[in-house]
């Protein structure tokens, strides 16, 4: 069996052969690219950027593997090499999703983790940096900017300066506001901000509900994004931020808000700052 000495495995083998496209930077785009449309030599090494004698060496090493086909001057791909291209793709937005999950995979609720890989592809994640410990909030309160409903179950996040200015304007300008939380955080920011928080609940427009148990994340519906906001155990400080529109999630976040909400209870800010 012949060995490839670089990758120090069998070449001859599918793991050779995805050690070999994955080795150089330019093999996957210069494989996909000829999937899309018949390509020029010289036309793939201006996309990929590697020299002319590589770029030979490369066609003449997907055609061995009869990945591609030579059509005059211009190259094209098989159907074997359509399907590794399709098949390397989506492995590596798979691999993309996962490093964007893995810095906060363990706050997550259980049941995110039975969604397919594939319901996160398109989410963002900001997590707080030691030297940037503010940038989850920073990214919340950018999105908070163009809601115009927010409903938010575990909402510190939404509470914290400069975020809690930012709820107070959507409030007065009508937005539509409902946040679910325990009673000792309803406590604090209402003895905190005692004036403004008795102005905000004087509005119709803003809805304040305690529950006593309250999930460990915070679950926010912002218009047609979902949060989720990871806060630290024991200290309140957000240590990333998640957002997604996707709808398996947003069908997940909407049933678990409406289970705390229908189980919650009005407040009575006079009774709850004694």
């Amino acid at each position: 069996m012949s060995l490839d000495s670089t990758a120090h495995m069998p070449a001859d083998s599918p793991i050779g052969d995805i050690a070999y496209l994955t080795r150089s930077e330019h093999r996957i785009p210069a494989l996909i690219a000829l999937t899309e449309r018949p390509q020029r030599r010289a036309e793939l090494c201006e996309l990929t950027g590697v020299s002319a004698s590589t770029m030979r060496r490369t066609l003449d090493e997907f055609d061995d593997r009869v990945w591609i086909r030579k059509d005059g001057h211009q190259y094209v791909a098989t159907r074997l090499g359509e399907v590794i291209a399709s098949g390397i793709e989506d492995l590596l937005e798979q691999v993309e999703t996962e490093r964007k999950l893995r810095d906060v995979w363990h706050w997550l609720p259980d049941e995110i983790s039975e969604f397919p890989i594939e319901t996160w592809s398109e989410m963002s994640v900001t997590v707080a940096e030691p030297d940037s410990p503010y940038r989850p909030v920073n990214r919340f309160k950018s999105l908070l900017r163009q809601t115009t409903t927010l409903r938010f179950l575990h909402p510190e996040v939404a509470l914290m300066e400069p975020c809690f200015s930012v709820l107070d304007q959507l409030i007065d300008d009508g937005a539509d506001i409902a946040l679910v939380d325990r009673p000792s955080c309803h406590t604090y920011f209402l003895s905190t901000y005692p004036e403004r928080s008795a102005a905000m609940l004087e509005q119709e427009n803003f809805t304040v509900l305690t529950h006593d148990d309250v999930p460990a994340c915070g679950i926010g519906l912002l218009d047609e994004r979902v949060i989720i906001s990871c806060y630290g155990q024991g200290s309140g400080t957000v240590q990333a931020l998640i957002v997604t529109a996707a709808p398996d999630i947003r069908e997940w976040a909407e049933s678990v808000y409406e289970r705390y909400a229908s189980d919650a209870r009005h407040i009575d800010p006079r009774r709850i700052v004694e």
